[in-house]
């Protein structure tokens, strides 16, 4: 009986069915797991859609005192600038552009600024998951540094929403970043 046990659990590795393999990435499934990390799925950071959840017009608009941007002028550059390279990407006008990448940040907000602002945020990822889904190969290989550089773009900002709001005391460490 002994032997018959060992015996079996010996073949138990054998008998369990093994995962189905993995399709090969391809530059469109890692192009979007990085946008949709950077958007609204957490993986080894926080997303911007959580980084910005649950904040007031008040904490988005505050400030350290110092020259650091606040999060609602981090959202407003972040919202900007995807909105022109997704543009440039599909071939449509870019929004008007001073040159001055500080008029990007510049902006006053309010209650109803600061949840519109976030729901502009959360539609233009989405705009450039859908744009990175429908694209051909040709499209993804011309575009895909310029794509990269989004995604990490949108990453680092994030990164310095969450840095204002452990500083404001605003971040709960249950969501993420402790």
């Amino acid at each position: 009986m002994k032997t018959f046990f060992a015996l079996l659990l010996s073949a138990a590795p054998l008998l369990a069915s093994p995962d189905p393999p993995r399709p090969a990435p391809t530059l469109k499934s890692i192009l979007l797991e990085q946008f949709r990390t950077t958007h609204a799925e957490q993986d080894w950071f926080v997303p911007a859609s959580k980084a910005v959840e649950g904040l007031t017009a008040e904490q988005a608009a505050w400030k350290d005192g110092g020259v650091n941007h606040s999060i609602a002028q981090l959202v407003s550059h972040l919202i900007f600038w995807d909105q022109e390279q997704l543009a440039k990407l599909q071939g449509k006008p870019a929004p008007p552009y001073s040159g001055k990448n500080d008029d990007t940040f510049n902006l006053s907000v309010d209650k109803s600024t600061w949840a519109a602002m976030v729901k502009d945020l959360d539609a233009i990822l989405t705009d450039w998951e859908k744009a990175i889904e429908s694209a051909d190969d040709a499209t993804l290989q011309k575009w895909a540094s310029t794509i990269a550089h989004v995604s990490t773009h949108n990453a680092y900002h994030t990164g310095q929403i969450l840095y204002i709001r452990k500083q404001q005391g605003s971040w709960n460490p249950e969501k993420g970043v402790k």
